[in-house]
């Protein structure tokens, strides 16, 4: 059965379900004497790519590109900005910053 079929009962007991692991692992974390383990499993990982691994899907596109008749990939042109236009930028991007901090929150 998929979540997205789920009646707010059945995701409500998912739910129930899901804070008793959790609770379950802290405790078994504490007695085995490392609580910090269980704390830190949870926290989710950042996968990050090799460069290898990039230019592997580079080169895949690439061939697929080519296998589909399009002699050339074409690259977005590369934007250069003023130092002018950045520091213009910048000074827009501080305004705003402060205008959201004067107003108390912390988000835009």
């Amino acid at each position: 059965m998929s979540m997205i079929n789920a009646t707010p009962q059945q995701l409500r007991k998912a739910a129930d379900i899901q804070e008793r692991i959790q609770s379950l692992q802290e405790e078994l974390g504490e007695l085995l004497g490392d609580p910090g383990e269980a704390v830190a499993s949870e926290t989710p990982k950042k996968h990050r790519m090799s460069a290898a691994g990039l230019a592997n899907i580079r080169a895949g596109v690439r061939k697929r590109l080519l296998a589909q008749g399009k002699s050339k990939v074409v690259q977005q042109p590369k934007r250069n900005i003023s130092s002018a236009a950045k520091t213009r930028l910048s000074r827009l991007a501080k305004a705003r910053w402060a205008a959201v901090k004067k107003a108390g929150k912390s988000s835009l």
